[in-house]
């Protein structure tokens, strides 16, 4: 038996936790408590402010806003 290998966005999620050190759930809260909405602020605001990478705060914002 074989794991399916992760798809889009969540296949960001471990190098994310590694590099930036927080648990994808505290990312996810930060974007939800902001108080912008537009998927291309919250990427620039993730970079800008906690110094993500931009494909790594796409991925967040994508997988984030597509829960809400």
């Amino acid at each position: 038996m074989t794991t399916a290998k992760v798809k889009g966005p969540a296949s960001y999620f471990p190098s994310i936790e590694q590099k930036y050190g927080r648990p994808i759930a505290e990312w996810k809260a930060l974007v939800h408590a902001s108080p912008l909405t537009k998927h291309m602020e919250l990427v620039s605001w993730l970079k800008t402010e906690h110094g993500l990478g931009h494909g790594h705060a796409n991925a967040l914002v994508a997988h984030t806003l597509t829960e809400a």
